[in-house]
């Protein structure tokens, strides 16, 4: 095997030691002794403690005999190759979750391949880029150690329910003496049966029994009109992932108090279940306005643990007069309108209209049919041209899923892409797309690349790495011809992690935009942090170019942005000469819309391919 990691920097001399503490042990098997040594060199500067194995074999009984925190382990040796180390580790649970990073050239992607599907956690190749290295080896001791406290936890928590179901026993056991003692009241075991332990709130199945008699009150004509509040609050799984489960349980306890306190004490107030509570308004002068103050209120900021935690609500409403005799009616109809008012917002309150209950249906059998369309492979793929700006040829096409239902038509994306991410379907559907796409690109001429949409949860998916791989391996498409195209939506959330999986991608050789920009949040902290290769102007900015001076500003903005970082730009929704000279004259490298063409089928599209190159041969482009 060839040297190939000998090659370093003189820096290295200067680089600093860890902070105090136990250094992080690592093992790095090499059958070339200038490899070893070399990432030794480096990896000691940084304080690590670091051992040597000359192959496979030595690399076993150094494991089997000393605690490592991490392994980089050549793939190529000649004794015992690095695949099949990784294979006996992981045969064995005492080595499940030792981290294993592989050292191999940029020409064995295949190892790699079957590297990843043995179980080890990540690779490198060589030459080696130290820093690209050093942020992996620390990213598998990052995860390694978050394991380690997670299973920590878990075993406290198995030793706490231990405890509890002592506890519990015990609980029961004079619960018993005390009933045989006739301490404990008929009315007190009603209360524990119908009411929830964590807020003192009724349950659901208190709650539903409050609101039959109820909906009998309201049978004479002359009876007030109650209205059922169905609220919901909005980002609370995000309290729990950021604060954790017990400042979620005290959160949700604060909750159920303010609610005591903001309605008269003869209001029927129940927590339903997770995040959940429903409220009867007896009589309300105006149920929107005062809804809205309740959820107003709930939105304040809740001081739990030193913390000042924040949570929104959504609410639905319904009449009960509409629901004489149907508790059940009732709160299905409360909570329609409340699902209507999450689809508005955060903050929203939503009034029930019969129309709902049609739209639940309606959205229901749309869930049954894709189901089946999924499972029975009924999708196409389209593709629609990207043009460069300055000679109208083609530079890509980007693909777009379609679903032809066989009695409802085309099914717009905007209705079924988000059903699909809600119940499970996104990421079977995406890899899907990848993998027809790369195919069709594959027969292409080589300049032109294939743009493919990530939606938020493949983002986060841990398989997304490992499907591009394959599906690239599988294709034969060059890396560099694919381009994934991620929304700012997507990388809401953990910064640090978000730019470490677009690296990931970007070291595969694949090209990665962001599409939609400056519609969210997080676009330019990205720019910063990570460099993108396209900027895609969003259609609705485009739209307004020449009409609208903000649009027209913003796009120009957007360009100018590109040009100054080093970044293309492509302008989306280009429907008339007027937008393609504007955005000519503004700089702007490449667009897309009705004015070049519509989304084509691969054949049309293959079709439009031939088109271009035959006008090219005859000299009319």
């Amino acid at each position: 095997m060839k040297n190939a990691l000998a090659a370093t920097h003189a820096h290295d001399r200067a680089e600093a030691l860890p902070a105090a503490g136990r250094a992080r042990r690592v093992l790095v098997v090499d059958d070339v002794a200038d490899n070893r040594e070399v990432l030794t060199r480096r990896l000691v500067r940084r304080g690590f403690e670091v051992s040597e194995a000359v192959g496979g074999e030595d690399a076993l009984r150094q494991i089997a005999g000393t605690s490592f925190d991490v392994v980089l382990l050549d793939i190529m040796m000649p004794d015992l190759s690095g695949n099949e180390v990784v294979q006996r580790l992981r045969a064995n649970p005492a080595y499940a979750d030792l981290p294993i990073i592989m050292v191999t050239a940029k020409s064995q992607s295949e190892d790699v391949v079957s590297s990843l599907s043995l179980g080890a956690n990540d690779y490198i190749t060589k030459p080696v880029d130290f820093e690209v290295a050093l942020a992996r080896i620390n990213a598998q001791i990052d995860r390694r150690r978050v394991l380690e406290a997670a299973r920590e936890q878990k075993k406290r928590l198995e030793e706490h329910s231990i405890a509890l179901d002592y506890q519990l026993e015990d609980t029961a056991s004079r619960l018993a003496q005390e009933t045989q003692k006739r301490e404990v009241t008929e009315e007190r075991l009603r209360f524990l049966a119908y009411h929830d332990a964590l807020t003192g709130l009724l349950n659901r199945q208190g709650f539903r029994e409050a609101l039959g008699g109820v909906l009998d009150g309201v049978a004479s004509a002359n009876a007030a009109e109650p209205i059922l509040m169905f609220i919901d609050l909005d980002g609370f799984k995000a309290i729990n992932d950021t604060y954790g489960h017990d400042i979620g349980d005290r959160l949700l306890a604060e909750v159920g108090r303010r609610l005591r306190e903001a309605l008269p004490r003869s209001s029927l107030v129940a927590r339903l279940g997770g995040d959940e509570f429903a409220i009867v308004l007896e009589a309300p002068t105006n149920p929107e306005t005062e809804a809205a103050e309740l959820i107003e209120t709930l939105s304040l900021p809740y001081p739990i643990g030193g913390h000042s935690v924040r949570v929104g609500a959504s609410c639905g409403l319904a009449t009960a007069r509409a629901f004489v005799g149907d508790p059940f009616g009732l709160l299905n109809a409360a909570d329609l309108a409340m699902y209507h008012a999450k689809a508005k917002g955060t903050g929203c309150v939503t009034v029930f209209e019969p129309r709902m209950l049609d739209t639940q249906r309606e959205r229901r059998q749309i869930e049954v049919d894709l189901q089946d369309a999924v499972a029975e492979g009924r999708f196409e793929v389209h593709y629609q041209p990207i043009l460069d700006m300055k000679t109208r040829r083609i530079s890509g096409f980007e693909a777009l899923l379609r679903w032809p239902h066989k009695t409802r038509g085309m099914v717009a994306p905007e209705v079924f892409i988000p059903l699909a991410e809600e119940i499970g379907l996104i990421t079977r559907l995406g890899t899907w797309v990848l993998r027809k796409a790369c195919e069709e690109a594959a027969t292409w001429p080589n300049h032109i690349c294939i743009s493919v949409n990530l939606s938020p949860i493949q983002f986060e998916c841990p398989s997304l790495l490992p499907t591009i791989v394959n599906t690239l391996a599988a294709t034969g498409l060059p890396p560099h011809r694919l381009e994934l195209e991620i929304t700012e939506s997507a990388l809401l959330g953990t910064e640090g992690k978000n730019v470490r999986i677009l690296q990931s991608i970007r070291e595969l050789g694949v090209r990665v935009s962001i599409d939609d920009f400056g519609t969210g949040y997080s676009s330019l902290t990205y720019l910063r942090n990570f460099r993108f290769d396209k900027i895609k102007i969003d259609r609705r900015f485009v739209q307004g170019l020449r009409e609208n001076a903000s649009d027209t500003a913003i796009v120009r903005t957007i360009i100018m942005l590109g040009q100054n970082i080093g970044v293309g730009t492509t302008a989306e929704g280009v429907e008339t000469e007027d937008q393609m000279t504007s955005l000519a004259a503004e700089g702007c490298d490449q667009g897309q819309g009705y004015l070049f063409s519509r989304p084509l089928t691969a054949e049309a599209a293959r079709a439009f391919v031939a088109l271009e190159c035959l006008s090219i041969e005859d000299g009319s482009m």
